[in-house]
């Protein structure tokens, strides 16, 4: 199927009978997309698509790098038909994708889980937000499930979606695939059983149970050491590294002694540390603010001081409301 078929009616390559029949019996699309906002320097764009049943879901286009195609893409497959050498390409096209209508995590400082979840998005629904940011902004590179709900909540239908991706029609390369957990126990260790060597970021947000329970009130189902222990045993199976999302909250879980005992936990491990000056999210900017970079600099010393790779997330489409569930929630206002 083109990417860029309107409907039935453009594809030529089948007989006019059939597409007719086509067109009275199915839809060509899952979703419907509603808008598509750059940010100010194109690296970033917001889509807010609709669903079958009405609601309202994210995806996010990241562009980083420019450069010169050399014939060759890590996407693999038949996207590597999209481009001819010597087109000026950028390096990295990251879709960020949703597998959930809301979330159920409630992590105090996110969007996505303030409106709860109404329901988990089917195989092809997520499929679908790569194909379409893929027809909008260019060939993609990477997947993260990194948008709206929790991956390992929809295990099944993330499942699905991931082998499809990584299927001979799509042709990403798992490695390029990265599912993002709040760090659902038995999600991690079903991991293990899909048999696909995709990336694993597990949000931890905190050193210790207790204020992980305070930041993550679903975390009050598995502590840190279990999910540190799910972590190392699928690392050790996929052969890959753990990445440990640290969304840092200013005067809350930023300290130099956060960062020292973060620091005590993964030294050793095949782990390293992405650390998000928070995104701030208006409804609730009474609560949290981003940490100044003094802070983020204090913070990522005392991590590295253990010996654990550490980078810091550039800031990107604040404008366009790109972090998890703000621009839905703006539209459902």
């Amino acid at each position: 199927m083109r990417d860029d078929a309107a409907g039935f009616a453009d594809m030529t390559d089948l007989p006019a009978g059939l597409r007719t029949r086509l067109a009275a019996d199915f839809r060509l699309r899952a979703l419907e997309v509603v808008s598509s906002t750059p940010s100010r320097d194109g690296s970033t764009s917001k889509l807010l698509l609709r669903t079958h049943d009405g609601n309202l879901i994210e995806s996010v286009s990241i562009h980083e790098g420019r450069g010169e195609f050399d014939g060759s893409t890590p996407s693999g497959g038949r996207l590597r038909q999209q481009l001819r050498p010597g087109a000026t390409v950028r390096h990295r096209h990251t879709a960020c994708i949703s597998s959930q209508i809301g979330c159920a995590m409630a992590c105090q400082f996110c969007a996505s889980g303030l409106d709860g979840v109404v329901r988990n998005l089917a195989a092809v629904e997520i499929v679908e937000q790569l194909l379409l940011l893929r027809r909008l902004h260019g060939p993609v590179s990477n997947v993260v499930f990194m948008g709206m709900g929790e991956p390992m909540a929809n295990f099944e239908q993330v499942a699905g979606a991931i082998t499809t991706l990584c299927g001979d029609d799509i042709g990403l390369s798992a490695r390029r695939v990265t599912v993002s957990t709040v760090g659902v126990v038995p999600g991690i260790r079903r991991l293990v059983d899909l048999g696909l060597p995709v990336g694993l970021a597990v949000s931890l947000h905190a050193p210790d149970d207790a204020l992980r329970a305070r930041l993550v009130p679903s975390a009050r189902s598995w502590s840190v050491a279990a999910i540190l222990a799910a972590a190392d045993a699928y690392a050790a199976q996929a052969k890959r590294t753990v990445t440990y999302e640290y969304v840092l909250l200013d005067g809350v879980n930023d300290g130099e002694d956060e960062g020292q005992r973060l620091g005590e936990l993964l030294r050793g491990r095949p782990a390293k540390v992405n650390l998000i000056p928070y995104n701030p999210v208006p409804d609730l900017a009474a609560t949290f603010q981003r940490p100044s970079r003094s802070r983020v600099a204090r913070f990522r010393a005392a991590l590295q001081r253990y010996g654990v790779p550490t980078t810091i997330r550039t800031a990107k489409g604040d404008e366009v409301a790109a972090a998890c569930g703000q621009l839905r929630r703006r539209s459902l206002d």
